[in-house]
């Protein structure tokens, strides 16, 4: 079961990776598995289902959106936490954002999936 305090932290290290473009500090929070749903991904990485599974093909993705998007920047609107779920709402650069964490026991992300407007 998830806590407000891991949520809490989970959150502020995950944004503060992204706002610092450190890749590798994204991914650490992420099981070498998981997999991402998004449909810029269909965009970005070609792939028509809008999924990729694994570190090193949404490093891949992650590496491309940041190269295209230098000022990359998210703020903080607000936390849900579920069971073993997260959903951070934050504003990007394409505006509002809805993104749903999955966690194994480890506390790694085993799943995410992001919603736009």
């Amino acid at each position: 079961m998830l806590t407000k305090d891991f949520a809490q932290r989970f959150t502020t290290e995950w944004l503060d990776a992204w706002n610092a473009h450190d890749l590798e500090r994204v991914l650490s929070h992420y099981d070498d598995e998981f997999e991402m749903s998004s449909p810029f991904i269909a965009t970005l990485a070609g792939e028509s289902s809008g999924k990729l599974r694994g570190k090193a093909a949404i490093a891949k993705y992650w590496k491309t959106a940041l190269e295209r998007m230098p000022n990359l920047h998210f703020e903080l609107t607000e936390i849900l936490v579920g069971a073993d779920t997260l959903v951070i709402h934050y504003r990007g650069h394409r505006g509002p954002v809805a993104e749903v964490f999955k966690f194994a026991p480890s506390g790694k992300v085993t799943s995410a999936a992001a919603h736009y407007l």
